[in-house]
């Protein structure tokens, strides 16, 4: 079995940094794409940042030039460096990996719990 841990969510002041981790554990043979998405309520989940096996990055307009997507594979995590916050980045974040388990013969998408980031003076 598959678990996406996150940690490091928590309250900051605008202006603030805040870094998030997430860590894939259990039967994974191969991990392609990781990512973040973030989601209010009342609206859909969505893509802030993501981050291929090979460290190729994708960003949505709203991270670009304040986020930082990057992973570690020899320790299945992924990270999310947020800097210059933003009240309208407080959300719920999600941690997101594609990944192949042993003796399963598709890879599929995997989420995290979520964390909630609260921008706010």
């Amino acid at each position: 079995q598959v678990q996406l841990v996150e940690s490091g969510g928590g309250l900051v002041q605008p202006g603030g940094s805040l870094r998030l981790s997430c860590a894939a554990s259990g039967s994974i043979f191969s991990i392609n794409a990781m990512g973040w998405y973030r989601q209010t309520p009342g609206s859909q989940r969505e893509l802030v940042a993501a981050i291929s096996s090979g460290g190729s990055t994708n960003y949505a307009d709203r991270a670009n030039g304040r986020f930082t997507v990057s992973r570690d594979n020899a320790k299945n995590t992924v990270y999310l460096q947020m800097n210059s916050l933003k009240p309208e980045d407080t959300a719920v974040y999600y941690c997101n990996a594609n990944l192949k388990e042993y003796f399963i013969s598709r890879a599929r998408d995997y989420w995290g719990q979520g964390t909630q980031v609260t921008v706010s003076s």
